[in-house]
């Protein structure tokens, strides 16, 4: 038996085990879940912390704009004004744009972060807030950047926008709540047209997860062991773009079946990958190439399965103890007592062996993510 299978079936076996050991795990996994109340004093703590420190919003480029989405989630199970109110301010003050560039001619979707490179993903996840914004708004002049932006891009030929895996949680969700505004199919099938293309690059059949990018791809490159190296946050975009993807997606689309299919075996797959600790390494299945907690990856997680758990896509009784592990990871050592959220590996692209992650790390994507978490962990725990 060659390793990689020796791997997949103590992976398989480690999933049967937690499977089969919740039925005498239940009461304690239910006893164990936190109070409505305390998950809204976590989810405040770490909010009020980061806008204390950051009072001013910053530019529209992704790693503010993943900071909004876990705003915005925020805010929608708080009702705290005070989150509205920032968002809205970012808003404004990126003139509801992402890229500003006006010369068509001109635009990119190669990585970039100067105005001409309105095609890139990096630069349309902040049409994600903008769209919420105008729900609640009924403003058009909200989301009249995003549509011209997006229904220029779908009527090109090209396919190949989303090549890196960070791209399908900037861009996936915008389509499908563009979609929800216009009711114009044309969105649906772009998306799959460009997911498509970008699980011909970076997916991975047999664990159904994905490199981060082209670059990452076994063989012509492997972790420190000499594993497939997926990357936790790059992961962590996937599976919870895919999440947010479902919540918006008609329940008769036909693609949807693939989508639930990718995102079931994600879970299947990561569950096996979780740390004792509760959190996922930097390095999903090679914990020694990048050791020690990080919380970005472990966040986006965290939401993907809570989501999964409250809309009926991923069974309770079998992820339920993933979660309570993670969450107590979030909560008891990334959230410190003052709200600073912990353990955030930098602005990055992969695990980096000997990269300083520690208690002083912090970040507005990560503490997004967290936000993320927190506010579907509240959906579960207040009914």
């Amino acid at each position: 038996m060659n390793r990689n299978t020796l791997r997949n079936l103590l992976a398989v076996l480690s999933l049967l085990f937690i499977a089969s050991s919740c039925a005498t795990r239940s009461h304690q996994s239910i006893q164990s879940l936190p109070g409505p109340s305390e998950v809204l004093e976590q989810l405040t703590r770490t909010n009020d912390y980061w806008q204390t420190q950051n009072p001013e919003p910053g530019w529209a480029f992704w790693e503010h704009a993943a900071y909004h989405t876990g705003n915005m989630e925020a805010y929608f199970v708080s009702g705290n004004q005070a989150y509205l109110d920032y968002s809205l301010r970012w808003g404004e003050r990126n003139q509801w744009m992402g890229a500003k560039s006006d010369n068509r001619a001109e635009w990119q979707y190669s990585y970039g972060e100067t105005d001409e490179h309105v095609l890139f993903g990096d630069w349309q996840i902040c049409f994600q807030t903008y769209i919420d914004l105008y729900q609640i708004t009924g403003d058009r002049q909200k989301i009249a950047r995003a549509l011209e932006v997006m229904e220029y891009q779908m009527a090109t030929d090209a396919v190949d926008y989303w090549w890196w895996a960070d791209g399908l949680y900037m861009v996936m969700p915008v389509m499908t709540k563009l979609y929800q505004v216009t009711g114009d199919e044309i969105y649906l099938e772009k998306l799959h047209e460009y997911f498509t293309y970008a699980k011909s690059i970076m997916y991975d059949e047999e664990t159904g997860l994905f490199f981060r990018d082209a670059k990452y791809v076994y063989p012509a490159h492997k972790s420190l062991n000499g594993r497939k190296d997926f990357w936790a946050r790059g992961d962590g975009w996937v599976f919870a773009g895919l999440a947010k993807v479902l919540a918006d997606l008609p329940k008769d689309n036909k693609h949807r079946d693939e989508y639930i299919a990718i995102y079931q075996k994600m879970a299947a797959t990561l569950a096996g990958a979780q740390q004792p600790g509760g959190y996922w390494t930097r390095s999903l299945l090679d914990p020694e190439h990048a050791p020690g907690y990080e919380t970005s990856g472990t966040a986006f997680f965290t939401y993907g399965y809570l989501w999964g758990i409250n809309n009926g896509y991923l069974d309770k009784e079998t992820y339920l103890p993933l979660v309570l592990k993670s969450w107590g990871y979030l909560t008891e050592t990334a959230l410190q007592k003052n709200g600073k959220l912990g353990y955030v590996q930098p602005i990055g692209e992969r695990a980096i062996p000997g990269q300083v992650v520690d208690a002083d790390s912090t970040a507005n994507f990560g503490v997004g993510a967290f936000l993320l978490a927190a506010s579907e962990m509240y959906r579960l725990v207040k009914e």
